[in-house]
């Protein structure tokens, strides 16, 4: 009993909330949500809205510094697919901060979740 207390001590007063507890992002079904930055619009990936069986946000990591950190994002655009708050698949820029990953392959990863559950 003094081990569960000490160790709920010790998350209470150092631990971090979990990214989807502290952000509030996608904390139910299947989300798709763009982590990008204000100095790297141009590279916005614009076809978020027509993924199929999701629901989508986009994230500026700038308005939020702890962001990155949370969520390990170390090159913008990242494209992260959450279910219930966790993560499920991680798509990543390249070198040059654009995204290659193509919509179809972000929605097959998506089908690929959905069709995981039958």
């Amino acid at each position: 009993m003094k081990h569960l207390v000490a160790l709920a001590l010790i998350f209470l007063f150092t631990g971090t909330p979990p990214a989807e507890e502290k952000t509030g992002l996608c904390d139910d079904g299947i989300c798709v949500v763009q982590f990008n930055a204000g100095f790297n619009a141009a590279n916005e990936v614009t076809w978020l809205g027509d993924l199929k069986d999701c629901t989508t946000a986009t994230v500026d990591i700038m308005e939020d510094p702890s962001l990155p950190t949370d969520y390990k994002i170390v090159v913008v655009p990242t494209i992260l697919i959450l279910e219930d708050g966790a993560e499920v698949a991680r798509f990543q820029a390249n070198i040059m901060m654009t995204m290659e990953t193509t919509q179809d392959e972000v929605q097959e990863s998506i089908d690929e979740i959905i069709m995981s559950k039958f």
